[in-house]
């Protein structure tokens, strides 16, 4: 067995405040804590007060370095809320959450500058755009005055439009593209510290997501680390004829490639099984006959 261990070096840290970094020499777990009525998969779970600080709980315990908040579902189709809704939901859960768990790290799952500039002054750490700028033109220039992380992710379309007219073909060199363009956007506005997404089902046919998957390492720029989000996606649904209850084997098998493949940072509603995902892979990585 050849030495695989230099498969996540290289890959630049992110700096989350003066006294923390998340460093990928190990791949690293976000856990998705969604807050609204209408997500695919857990919409509504999470709303009571003691469900929020119990998964929350349960989630740093598994292993998850970031819990990843949103407000607004971003699934196919979802209803587009307005902003003050948005910060209705999400406000009073964050510092709720940040009170209880002071020395975790939060992300906010949100493509509105307004409601980064308002949770980031609450207490929470970076901002998850799934627009990746395209839906708000201050978003750019608000994380650079925000000086915080951000994960850039690649949309084709809205959630309402993205499935009219996936992407079918060239889906890597448009993201590549895309990535490349922004990311070059952000440094002149001196942001540095960014998480590629290539945004897996949004805007893409069951095909192109599949060679996205493939191709993760390739689609990296400026030795960014890439976020990997499948977790009981369509993309597992479709080719397993399941619902996304049922597609934690399918989410665990997805989310293994997407290491082998170079991922290093899993988004995932299932942090002990992507925990488990990462040990093992770790431990291969790092073998040599």
């Amino acid at each position: 067995m050849g030495d695989k261990s230099t498969a996540f070096t290289g890959i630049r840290s992110i700096k989350i405040d003066n006294n923390k970094h998340i460093d990928f020499t190990t791949p690293k777990i976000m856990g998705i804590l969604n807050i609204t009525p209408d997500s695919f998969y857990d919409g509504g779970k999470y709303t009571n007060t003691d469900c929020l600080l119990a998964i929350a709980e349960s989630m740093l315990n598994a292993g998850a370095d970031i819990i990843d908040i949103g407000a607004v579902s971003t699934r196919p189709g979802a209803e587009n809320i307005g902003v003050d809704e948005e910060l209705k939901r999400i406000i009073v859960p964050l510092e709720l959450l940040i009170n209880s768990f002071p020395e975790a790290i939060f992300s906010i799952d949100t493509y509105r500058s307004k409601v980064a500039c308002e949770t980031i002054g609450v207490g929470a750490h970076i901002i998850n755009d799934i627009s990746g700028g395209t839906m708000d033109d201050q978003m750019f220039t608000t994380i650079a005055k925000l000086k915080v992380p951000y994960i850039l992710m690649h949309i084709h379309g809205t959630p309402e439009t993205m499935q009219h007219s996936p992407i079918r073909k060239n889906v890597v060199g448009e993201v590549v593209r895309f990535f490349n363009t922004s990311v070059d956007k952000l440094s002149k506005l001196g942001v540095e510290d960014i998480i590629l997404d290539p945004g897996f089902g949004f805007g893409k046919t069951l095909d192109s997501n599949y060679t996205l998957l493939s191709n993760i390492d390739k689609i990296r720029v400026n030795n960014l680390p890439v976020l990997a989000g499948v977790s009981r996606k369509s993309m597992i649904s479709k080719v397993l004829k399941l619902t996304p209850d049922r597609a934690l084997n399918g989410t665990t098998v997805l989310n293994t490639i997407a290491l082998l493949n170079g991922a290093n940072l899993l988004r995932v509603h299932d942090v002990e099984e992507a925990n488990e995902c990462i040990k093992l892979i770790s431990r291969y990585k790092n073998t040599s006959e």
